[in-house]
């Protein structure tokens, strides 16, 4: 019985489990549906809430829309106003000018009507006149033109008399003014060269370094420069001859150099002369184009630049033919400012005039002529080729800058000691004995010392013998005394000379 009570009392508690799970069960469903009904309004209310957003949204850019096109219609109708106003006005201008066209066509009738009254009027006045004169109008009008050119002509010959007087008096002037003041405004120093130059040593002891055992640094030095070194007894001096400056100065630069380093020997002074040769080169180069750009030249060729650097070692006459072109230059612009003409045109054409004296080779022609051919060569302008060629009147002048160049040229060589002939004839004379003397095959180089007075002359080893240098030696002896005037007499020194060299590695 026991039993039986237990089980029912367990079926009873089951029973009333069951009964609580269904009543929370139902009371949780209610709940979720409460829950899902509010949820539901809230989407309702925010969709309704967006849609009545958009539907604003729109009826705003509607608004805008509108007001935009309301505003285009506004526009559209004021220009419309305007347009008619305008036509209103033009309507109204034509109309004024078609009444100013039949009033003006009124008035030209009038006038028309006018000028055949004069016609008439002017027709019987020369009646009258005609029977007055017994002249016809054609008659009386040839004989007033006869008069008149008669008239005419006097007047005009005694007018151009007196101009071409006048223009005589004032050109005579005008020149004289224009030549003096350019010679004033360009005033520069004389410039006197010589055929020797003094080299300074500290004390005489270098003077047996310089000469060298049995005389072989001396005789190297005088081989390789060209030139004759003079060592007397003058206290701390030596002295360098030759007639041509390039030679002298790159003797000097040699010396300078072989006596600070102390090391002087034939090798060395070989060394030290190809070294220096080189330099002067280059200051050739630097001195042609700090000339040019000193008097504002632009554009010459480098041939040409090099050429105007060869004049500071080249003399005319004594007269230091870079000054002198400088100075050429100079007076032609001044001069050619004065006339009207351009100046830079004839300064160039002053400090190309004497490039002719300086070419590497010296063919038979004039240096005025030779010049024009090198500025051709180098392209440069017509007028400036014919102003260097004409200088010397060798070429016929085609502008007025030839003429300008001639003169400044002859203002620049006539100043008081600019030029001294001895000295050009003596370095002309020397340098016709060294042509002389390469003209001869085998011959390598030329020197002319002791003031032309000796003539060395280099031979290649390999291309003459030792018995043909003394025919050599003979024949431009021979030549010498057939084709120059020279004063005493000229020793002729040929030197063959062999060197074997190799190199130990």
């Amino acid at each position: 019985m026991a039993v039986v009570a237990l089980i029912v009392g367990a079926v009873a508690a089951n029973m009333m489990l069951k009964r609580s799970a269904k009543s929370q069960a139902n009371t949780i469903v209610e709940k979720a549906k409460l829950e899902a009904e509010v949820l539901k309004n809230k989407e309702v209310m925010k969709g309704k809430e967006e849609g009545l957003a958009i539907k604003s949204e729109s009826e705003k850019q509607a608004n805008a829309r509108l007001a935009k096109v309301q505003s285009s219609e506004a526009k559209l109708k004021q220009r419309e106003i305007q347009l008619n106003q305008q036509q209103q006005e033009v309507q109204r201008k034509k109309n004024e000018t078609d009444a100013l066209k039949v009033n003006l066509d009124n008035q030209l009738a009038i006038l028309d009507d006018r000028k055949k009254e004069v016609d008439k009027m002017e027709m019987k006045v020369r009646d009258t006149l005609e029977h007055v004169s017994g002249l016809s109008a054609e008659e009386a009008k040839e004989k007033l033109v006869e008069s008149l050119k008669d008239e005419a002509k006097t007047a005009a010959a005694s007018y151009i008399n007196d101009i071409m007087d006048d223009a005589k008096l004032t050109a005579n002037k005008e020149a004289k003014r224009i030549i003096v003041t350019t010679i004033q405004r360009v005033a520069t120093e004389t410039a006197i060269e010589n055929a020797v130059t003094v080299f300074h040593i500290d004390n005489d002891e270098m003077k047996g370094r310089i000469i060298g055992r049995e005389g072989r640094n001396i005789r190297a030095l005088e081989s390789a420069t060209g030139i004759e070194i003079i060592v007397d007894d003058t206290p701390e001096a030596i002295v360098l001859s030759s007639f041509d400056p390039v030679r002298r100065e790159i003797a000097r630069l040699a010396l300078h150099q072989l006596v600070a380093d102390g090391r002087i020997h034939p090798a060395r002074i070989e060394e030290v002369v190809t070294k220096v040769r080189k330099q002067v080169e280059d200051e050739i180069i630097e001195t042609g184009k700090r000339t040019a750009i000193d008097l504002g030249i632009h554009g010459l060729h480098p041939e040409l630049i090099r050429l105007i650097g060869k004049m500071k070692y080249r003399s005319s006459y004594g007269q230091n033919l870079l000054q002198h072109s400088r100075e050429t230059a100079n007076l032609c612009a001044v001069m050619a400012s004065e006339l009207g003409l351009n100046p830079k045109k004839a300064r160039r054409a002053g400090l190309l005039h004497d490039i002719g004296k300086v070419p590497d080779d010296e063919p038979e022609l004039p240096h005025a002529q030779l010049g024009m051919k090198l500025a051709e060569k180098y392209k440069e302008k017509a007028d400036i080729c014919n102003a260097i060629g004409a200088h010397h009147d060798e070429e016929e002048a085609t502008s007025l800058y030839a003429p300008i160049v001639q003169v400044c040229d002859a203002i620049s060589g006539a100043r008081p000691g600019a030029r001294r002939e001895v000295v050009e004839a003596y370095i002309k004379r020397l340098n016709d004995l060294e042509r002389l003397a390469m003209s001869y095959p085998g011959v390598v180089k030329t020197y002319a010392i002791q003031a032309g007075r000796e003539l060395r002359v280099i031979v290649g080893a390999d291309k003459i013998s030792d018995q043909e240098t003394e025919k050599l030696s003979t024949e431009i002896a021979q030549k010498i005394q057939d084709e120059m005037t020279y004063p005493g007499q000229v020793r002729i020194t040929v030197i063959r000379e062999t060197r074997a060299v190799s190199f130990a590695k």
